[in-house]
């Protein structure tokens, strides 16, 4: 089993080696209470302008439940990017600088299977020597095995194959914590979100960090505004991509280095 660390007993050498070997860890109550009422609270009105724009665009028949790139409404979420990433242990990962690939909810809502619920990796090409991509769960509520808590299967991302239903169902763990417990594994891991059978919605975030030089889902720093995003904190910068831009003009190519879109060290 990828097992739980506590925030004060974690350390790179650890994390590192339970990533390599079984592709998961949990690290346990890392997230404090206030920043997860507050994220709960606002991922609430996200989901009602998503929810909107979804059936709006013919998009809603699986997507009841997924709240995407929810960094755009600021609030709790920056809030969480600038205080809650543990930037240490990802960077030890990519052994260099990294950015975020997206940022979403999901909602699962009761006695209602979603896409997720199917195993499923989160990179759609397998690569298992290069840390490309690195998948955050964070719990925003407690996981239960009655409310769904996420299926990883361990050791399935070494392999290119896709297990069958069968062998997943059977030797799948699953990621079982408390509120602000946040969920770490490698994006090749086989991994499904669990049916939840109570009466109460199990709420959570998904973040995916990737190398800089692979192109986000969604343009985070043009979404936010550069001038704003250049008021941030250097980790934030780092992560929505300030220095990972694609210059637009012989204008912005040629500029001193510290200056430039794309800097230097974000291979």
């Amino acid at each position: 089993m990828g097992g739980k660390l506590g925030f004060r007993s974690m350390n790179t050498e650890i994390f590192a080696q339970k990533i390599a070997e079984q592709g998961w860890v949990i690290l346990d109550q890392f997230i404090d209470r206030e920043t997860v009422d507050r994220v709960n609270e606002d991922m609430a009105k996200a989901y009602e302008t998503c929810r909107e724009i979804q059936v709006k665009n013919g998009v809603g028949g699986n997507t009841d439940g997924s709240v995407h790139h929810v960094l755009i409404f600021k609030g709790g979420f920056l809030d969480l990017l600038s205080r809650s990433i543990p930037m240490e242990l990802i960077t030890s990962y990519f052994d260099g600088k990294f950015i975020l690939n997206s940022f979403g909810g999901i909602i699962n809502l009761p006695n209602k299977p979603t896409y997720a619920c199917n195993a499923h990796r989160d990179i759609r090409f397998f690569v298992k020597d290069t840390p490309l991509m690195l998948t955050m769960l964070i719990m925003l509520d407690d996981f239960t095995l009655e409310n769904g808590a996420t299926y990883v299967l361990g050791g399935s991302h070494l392999t290119p194959e896709k297990p069958s239903d069968e062998y997943f169902a059977k030797n799948a763990d699953r990621a079982v914590g408390k509120a602000g417990s946040v969920l770490v594994f490698n994006s090749s891991l086989w991994h499904a979100a669990g049916h939840n059978q109570t009466h109460v919605i199990r709420r959570a975030l998904t973040l995916t960090f990737t190398k800089p030089f692979m192109k986000p889902q969604f343009d985070y720093c043009g979404a936010l505004g550069v001038e704003y995003v250049k008021t941030l904190s250097e980790d934030v910068k780092q992560l929505v991509g300030l220095y990972s831009r694609v210059p637009t003009s012989l204008d912005e190519w040629y500029q001193p280095p510290e200056n430039r879109m794309y800097r230097v060290g974000q291979d």
